[in-house]
């Protein structure tokens, strides 16, 4: 499988490459931006851990990439970013026929959808998880003065629908170990129990809630058993509008009660902020460093 690159963009220490390839899982073309940090053109004598960072609803990878302000940290620390998009897109892939935001196109739940018409197009946790890494991988092999680990070294992190679609993956691959660490901004962090997560599982997995289970972070603190050191790292804004009706954050916590996760989730609730990119950024530089210290550049 070929990436294209479409734009070589010079930013911070390194540089920013925007890529576009053919997906088999999704069946379409797939865009997705990844950040190679000042380390990546001086030749290291370990490979350069990635973290992948899922964005939210009506998002595409240029969001978190032009206003997160990532790159500076992954100069700092040393990591390589990864923005997929947040859906298929292209002629043909069905969209929400309500035509609402919150549903089909840029709204994919990051989930591998089993419900027509979605499921020949809506494979995004296998795209994701599976097969972006791998061709990654073969992509920037050989290329370079560093080898780039797409694969073991990894760590997840999001931003409200990708709050939860890195909960939901870091949870869901913990017997594997996937990923390194988990961080969110504003996550949904038990989208069973919120009009947004019911909407999104209802259409792609179907209206029985026992088949929603796998995915939602709320069931899979119960499913999964933590190791005895991993936390995760969670910040929400008290002046996020969506934060008591969609959010709620508390929910995973009172989920964690009695399971090995209790104690193990770090929510900091920050008074005033809100939803936007100015809430993602201020704290990016704390999630940063969690992230760097799982990884091992700390």
């Amino acid at each position: 499988m070929t990436f294209q690159i479409k734009q070589e963009i010079a930013s911070c220490g390194g540089k920013l490459m925007k890529l576009s390839h053919p997906s088999k899982k999704t069946g379409t073309e797939m865009e997705v931006n990844v950040y190679l940090p000042k380390q990546y053109f001086h030749k290291q004598d370990q490979s350069i851990p990635v973290l992948y960072y899922l964005s939210g609803l009506t998002c595409s990878p240029q969001n978190a990439s032009e206003k997160a302000f990532w790159q500076p940290q992954a100069d700092k620390y040393g990591f390589a970013l990864v923005f997929p998009d947040t859906s298929p897109r292209g002629e043909g892939v069905p969209d929400d026929p309500e035509e609402s935001w919150d549903f089909g196109i840029s709204a994919s739940f990051y989930v591998d959808a089993t419900q027509e018409p979605y499921k020949k197009n809506y494979q995004m946790f296998s795209y994701i998880h599976d097969e972006l890494p791998r061709e990654l991988s073969q992509f920037f092999e050989n290329k370079g003065n560093s080898k780039l680990d797409f694969v073991e070294n990894v760590a997840i992190t999001g931003h409200s629908m990708g709050g939860f679609g890195a909960l939901s993956a870091f949870l869901k691959l913990y017997p594997e170990r996937k990923y390194k660490s988990c961080s969110a901004f504003a996550p949904i962090t038990f989208p069973s129990k919120v009009q947004w997560g019911q909407k999104a599982f209802g259409g792609y997995l179907g209206q029985e809630e026992e088949k929603w289970k796998p995915y939602d972070p709320g069931h899979l603190l119960k499913m999964t058993t933590n190791i005895g050191s991993d936390k995760i790292l969670i910040h929400q804004g008290t002046g996020d509008p969506f934060y008591k009706n969609q959010l709620k954050p508390e929910l995973l916590l009172e989920a964690s009660k009695g399971t090995s996760w209790d104690g193990k989730i770090n929510l900091n609730l920050v008074e005033g902020f809100d939803h936007s990119y100015y809430f993602v950024s201020t704290f990016v530089p704390e999630h940063a460093e969690f992230h760097a210290k799982n990884l091992g550049l700390i």
